[in-house]
């Protein structure tokens, strides 16, 4: 009678499995990780356009319903204010020296697709204009209304009125 002797450890077949699994995995991880960070991005422009929308309000209620006549300063006054920041969320690596605030650019109220670049850290403002049924068009809206919008890296626009 001969007695088996059994080697512990593992086959060459389980350990290329097991490595193939991780790999499969790390590889699903770095596909849905920029979409994710994208997504986060764009959240972050839309919750900054709601402060900026909040902002003017703020200004109109102290300014008896008018609007700015000059919008570097509004930013400046009430969305910077004790060392605030409103920058792009895209361009904030300060450690790489490529900080990019917003930049306010008067619009004409017509459709985004056919008239601007796209530009995430971009924001147009149409005085007398409000959303309209797309984020990327406008209809008039009356002397005290202002429209806000934005690309979105994902894809379409974001539009807030005050």
């Amino acid at each position: 009678m001969s007695a088996q002797k059994k080697e512990k450890g593992f086959t060459i077949i389980e350990v290329v499995l097991v490595l193939a699994i991780a790999g499969l995995i790390f590889l699903m991880v770095f596909i849905a990780l920029p979409a994710l960070q994208r997504n986060q991005r764009d959240t972050q422009r839309q919750n900054d356009m709601s402060r900026l929308s909040t902002a003017l309000v703020n200004y109109t209620n102290s300014n008896r319903g008018s609007l700015p006549s000059e919008w570097n300063a509004f930013v400046t006054d009430y969305l910077t204010v004790g060392g605030d920041s409103f920058i792009d969320p895209a361009g904030a690596t300060v450690d790489q020296g490529s900080v990019e605030t917003y930049q306010l650019v008067e619009d004409t109220g017509s459709p985004l697709e056919s008239s601007y670049a796209v530009s995430q850290n971009v924001i147009y403002y149409a005085p007398g204009f409000i959303c309209g049924d797309s984020a990327a068009e406008l209809e008039a809206g009356g002397s005290r209304k202002v429209a806000f919008r934005i690309a979105l890296e994902g894809g379409g626009y974001n539009c807030v009125n005050n």
